[in-house]
């Protein structure tokens, strides 16, 4: 109950933060990395769940972004579909496709698991760009239609700063529901020990598809928001290179931590807005690199750093740091404690 209570406050508070923030970001740039955080968390909380929760590696989850992303597009530009219904189309056909595809890959286990997801990601990839009537190729699909609520526009970085953020408040809401459910302790079991978790009567096939379909839905959510943001839908934003950005998201933040995506999308989507300024400027020297060069090389090596130096990534760690520097101040008064009751003995 206490552990609960903690949670729902730290909720009230993260959505006080939320709202007051871009009050006090008011640059237009600054706001439009907020809302690119607020994205990208989205399809983290899900990573989160499957590989903090449930333990299961993917390094395909762009895929499902970008099958939520075109599906957006496709209805919306060519079929003139509503936006909010080629979002849940998008979510729905992810959804679905994860499902096909998890029956038979989450009956594989650790490396071969992650090799089966990137083979599934790069396949994706390739069909979004040789499939040029329905995707548009390397040209992608422009003038995707900005989202309406009650006949307003979220056609500012303002009004969609607060929409990526409600859906990611309502994403860590229903991760911090799970984890205190029957269904988290289920994974949680899992991520221990799959054959341990089948001896005691848990389905591990069951939970392992269901979190794999919710984590492909939150990805598709956040391939469908980035692209009514910009307005434009491209290949070269769910490629490889985004699913290891969104891995190193969740293992930087700290995996089966309810705030983890939320610290890993912040500190990795501001980096890679600083690669990218560091890309434009290799453009102009004599260097034999271009803008994106180096954007998967120094994720990798951040992921290789983190796994070493901080293997619980930076919420745990700095958890884990705050109670053992409590720890000194809470003895003595314990042993204070413990000392007046034995006196009143």
């Amino acid at each position: 109950m206490e552990r609960k209570l903690k949670t729902r406050a730290a909720l009230v508070a993260f959505g006080v933060i939320a709202l007051i923030l871009p009050l006090l970001v008011r640059q237009p740039y600054h706001r439009t990395i907020l809302v690119f955080i607020g994205i990208n968390a989205v399809a983290v909380v899900g990573l989160n769940l499957l590989m903090g929760y449930a333990g299961q590696v993917s390094l395909g989850h762009a895929a499902f972004a970008g099958i939520g992303g075109y599906a957006s597009a496709i209805l919306t530009v060519h079929h003139g579909a509503n936006p909010w219904l080629a979002i849940a189309a998008g979510m729905a056909t992810a959804s679905a496709v994860a499902w096909l595809i998890g029956i038979p890959t989450l009956r594989l286990r650790g490396h071969y698991l992650a090799i089966a997801t990137l083979g599934f990601g790069m396949i994706v990839s390739i069909v979004f760009v040789e499939w040029r009537q329905l995707t548009g190729g390397v040209g992608g699909i422009p003038g995707v239609p900005p989202l309406r609520i009650a006949g307003v526009a979220l056609d500012t970085h303002l009004r969609f700063y607060y929409l990526a953020w409600a859906c990611l408040y309502a994403a860590l809401a229903a991760t911090a529901n799970i984890s205190d459910s029957r269904a988290g302790r289920a994974l949680r079991a899992i991520r221990g020990s799959e054959l341990a978790a089948q001896t005691t009567g848990i389905n591990t096939g069951r939970y392992k598809l269901e979190v794999f379909v919710l984590s492909a839905a939150l990805a598709a959510l956040a391939g469908s928001l980035f692209v009514h943001y910009i307005s434009f839908a491209s290949t070269s934003r769910f490629g490889f290179g985004y699913s290891i950005e969104l891995v190193v998201m969740a293992v930087l933040g700290g995996l089966g931590n309810v705030w983890g995506p939320v610290v890993g999308a912040g500190v990795i989507t501001t980096l890679g807005e600083l690669l990218a300024a560091t890309g434009a400027w290799l453009q102009n020297t004599d260097l034999p690199l271009k803008a994106g060069d180096i954007d998967v090389p120094a994720f990798g090596l951040i992921l290789v750093l983190v796994l070493i130096l901080l293997p619980r990534g930076i919420t745990t760690s700095l958890a884990a740091l705050a109670q053992r520097l409590l720890a000194p101040r809470r003895e003595p008064e314990a042993a204070a404690s413990d000392a007046a009751g034995g006196g009143g003995a």
